[in-house]
C-alpha cells in the first residue's frame, strides 16, 4: 500500500507534464512540414534528412508554444476552474513557475540545436543561413511572446495573424525551399491554405474559451467579434482555406489525384455547419479535436495527391 500511494505523485507529475507538452497538437503543427515537402516532392527535390529535421525543428517550436502558453496564462491568472477547456499542470499546482522556466530553458535549447542543425544541412550560402537563423529565432521569440511578457501578442488578437504567419507561409515556403533552393509564387496558395486551416483550429479554441478571455483580458479574434461573428469567422477560414488549395490545383494543372483533398470537403463543411447552429462555449469543447482531425486530414490528402500524381 504505502509503495503504491508513493508512485501517486511522480504518477501526477508526469500527468501534468503531459498535459503542459500538449502532444496532440504535434501531428496539426508538422502539416506544414508534410505539405511543403510534398512540393518539394513534386518539383523533384525531396530530400529525407532535411524534412525530418524540418519537422523535428517544428515540433520542438509547437512544444516551446505550448509551455509558453501555460506559463503566460498561469501568471496572468487566465486560465482559471472557471474555464471550459482542460486545466494544464501549473494551474493545478503540480507545476511551479521555476520549473516551467527550467523546462522552457531546455526547449528553447534543444530547438536552436535542432534549428541550426536543419539550416547546416540544407543551406548552401551564407545569405540562405543567416536568413533562416533569423526566421528561426523570431519564431523562437514569437512562441514564447505569445502569452509571456508585458503586452504578449496573443491578447492583442494578432494570434491568428502569426499562426497564418508560422504554419502556413514560414512553414509550408520554408520546408520547400530548404529542399528545393527556389520558391514559386504558386506556391503561396497551399501554404496559405495550411495556414489557414491552423487558424481555424486556434479559432475554435477561442470559442470555447471566449467568456474566461474575455473575463481576464484576453482579446483574441473570437472575443473582438462575438460568439456569433466568430462562427461566420471559421465557416470562412475554412472555406477559404479549401479554395486556396483549389486554386493551386486547378492553376497548376494537377492530375485527378491532385484533387484528393477534396474528399475532405464534407468533414469542413460539418463543421461549419455545426459552428454557425451552436453559439454556447461549451458546444466547441468537442469540436477542437474534430477540428484538428479534419485540418491534418486535408493537407494529409493534398500531399498524397501530389507525390501519388
Amino acid at each position: 500500500m504505502t509503495d503504491n500511494l508513493s508512485v501517486l505523485p511522480a504518477f501526477s507529475s508526469l500527468r501534468a507534464w503531459l498535459e503542459s507538452l500538449r502532444l496532440r497538437t504535434l501531428p496539426l503543427a508538422c502539416a506544414s512540414v508534410i505539405t511543403g515537402s510534398a512540393l518539394a516532392w513534386w518539383q523533384g527535390h525531396f530530400d529525407l534528412m532535411i524534412a525530418l529535421l524540418a519537422l523535428l525543428t517544428t515540433a520542438l517550436l509547437q512544444i516551446l508554444s505550448n509551455l509558453a502558453n501555460d506559463y503566460g496564462d498561469a501568471v496572468k491568472g487566465s486560465d482559471t476552474p472557471a474555464r471550459i477547456g482542460p486545466l494544464r499542470g501549473m494551474q493545478k499546482g503540480l507545476i511551479d513557475k521555476g520549473q516551467m522556466r527550467f523546462a522552457l530553458g531546455i526547449t528553447v535549447a534543444l530547438t536552436l540545436v535542432a534549428g541550426v542543425a536543419l539550416v547546416v544541412r540544407s543551406c548552401d550560402s551564407v545569405s540562405d543561413m543567416l536568413g533562416f537563423l533569423a526566421l528561426g529565432a523570431l519564431a523562437i521569440v514569437a512562441a514564447i511572446a505569445y502569452t509571456v511578457g508585458k503586452k504578449p501578442y496573443g491578447y492583442l488578437g494578432l494570434g491568428d495573424l502569426s499562426v497564418l504567419l508560422f504554419f502556413g507561409w514560414l512553414g509550408v515556403l520554408g520546408s520547400c525551399y530548404l529542399q528545393t533552393h527556389s520558391l514559386h509564387m504558386l506556391f503561396f496558395l497551399p501554404a496559405t491554405g495550411c495556414g489557414l486551416l491552423a487558424v481555424a483550429v486556434l479559432n475554435v479554441n477561442n470559442m470555447r474559451d471566449i467568456d474566461s478571455d474575455r473575463q481576464n483580458g484576453k482579446f483574441t479574434v473570437a472575443v473582438r467579434l462575438g460568439a456569433h461573428n466568430a462562427r461566420y469567422y471559421h465557416a470562412m477560414l475554412l472555406a477559404s482555406a479549401l479554395l486556396c488549395f483549389a486554386l493551386f490545383a486547378r492553376l497548376a494543372l494537377l492530375s485527378a489525384t491532385g484533387w484528393l483533398f477534396m474528399l475532405g470537403v464534407p468533414l469542413l463543411f460539418g463543421q461549419a455547419r455545426f459552428a454557425i447552429r451552436h453559439l454556447s462555449a461549451v458546444a466547441m469543447r468537442p469540436m477542437l479535436e474534430k477540428t484538428v482531425k479534419a485540418a491534418l486530414l486535408i493537407n494529409l490528402l493534398f500531399a498524397v495527391g501530389l507525390i501519388v500524381g
